[in-house]
């Protein structure tokens, strides 16, 4: 669906003309239709005129912006500023050469917009949809971990109580107490000698490729042995897959959980007091353990490429958007990696 933003002009059939490298941009256009983006867009996103009354900005052509901001680490104001610069990003996001283009403010606004629309995680579903029947993405299988985000407010006050990362019984994490911080959402974790303020994202990947199938975020003192569930819910795993995880799930009600929705156990085995492991349980571990890389080379891309070591906004709803937007860019340039 064309409009005054996204019709093209003899300056857009010019430019067009030009050779230029093949970018990953021009990769994804190949493997994705946009139309059933739109149309999910289009569900919930109705506006169609600014607060002074000007025809709103088409919600395609907006979301791909959000995606561009994340493979290129832009803030809103950095992003605004490069629309100006690079027409590889008009074209790709389907915006004109001549037409207006929306500044940091609309960009804004427009992020939260689909956030109280409640759509990231219909569209991650969506573009895994168009992976799987690409056959780039093939369900053989999931992984499970998580990671400690930190959060994008520094506390004033640094609480001397915390849990320890790893603690796999709620009665066992001593409450921690946070003062003096707008972001309240976040709590303290320790991990190692370290310790960390902030959230845990939580994290599924299918076990051939790595791309992202789900997760969430969650306070950083969140146990990992309580998401196993939520997690497999929100990943849409195919039953008699397995699902491999590491220690830090292993509890006779998660494999309870596997085992009633029809999938496999891979969750690693652990020692307790007086009760060490068998020889069969080691080598099983070790198994586990050798498919385990893939999720950790994700979660290393996720912080390396798009800089999710540290929240960008406050907040778990914020967080989440955060995560599902990057899980979408992550598995869109992965995929582009594949094309030829």
């Amino acid at each position: 669906m064309t409009d005054k933003f996204t019709a093209s002009s003899f300056a857009d059939y010019i430019v067009g003309q030009r050779k230029r490298p093949v970018t990953f941009l021009d990769k994804i256009d190949k493997f994705i239709d946009w139309n059933h983006i739109e149309k999910i867009l289009r569900q919930k996103y109705r506006k169609t005129a600014s607060a002074d009354g000007r025809p709103a900005y088409p919600a395609l052509p907006m979301f791909k912006l959000l995606l561009i901001q994340k493979w290129y680490n832009l803030s809103d104001p950095g992003l605004e500023e490069a629309l100006y610069d690079r027409s590889s990003f008009i074209f790709f996001s389907g915006f004109s050469l001549i037409s207006s283009l929306p500044d940091h403010s609309t960009i804004c606004r427009f992020r939260n917009t689909l956030l109280e629309l409640n759509i990231y995680e219909k569209l991650l579903v969506e573009i895994n949809r168009q992976l799987e029947s690409n056959g780039m993405m093939v369900k053989e299988g999931a992984i499970v971990d998580a990671t400690i985000i930190e959060s994008s407010r520094r506390p004033r006050k640094v609480t001397e109580v915390m849990p320890e990362d790893r603690r796999e019984e709620k009665s066992e994490m001593p409450a921690s107490v946070v003062t003096y911080s707008d972001d309240p959402d976040a709590n303290w974790i320790k991990k190692g000698k370290r310790v960390y303020y902030g959230y845990k994202g939580h994290i599924t990947v299918d076990a051939k490729e790595g791309f992202i199938l789900g997760g969430h975020v969650t306070p950083a003192s969140t146990a990992d042995i309580t998401e196993l569930e939520i997690i497999v819910n929100e990943s849409g795993i195919p039953e008699g897959s397995p699902v491999f995880t590491g220690k830090g799930y292993a509890s006779e009600k998660n494999r309870a959980i596997l085992a009633n929705k029809g999938l496999r156990d891979g969750i690693m085995y652990k020692a307790a007091r007086n009760r060490p492991l068998t020889y069969a349980q080691r080598i099983i571990n070790r198994l586990i353990s050798s498919v385990r890389y893939k999720v950790e080379q994700s979660i290393g891309t996720l912080k390396r490429g798009y800089h999710f070591f540290r929240m960008r906004y406050k907040g778990l709803e914020k967080g989440n958007m955060e995560f599902l937007l990057n899980a979408i860019a992550f598995n869109l340039k992965k995929a582009a990696t594949m094309v030829e």
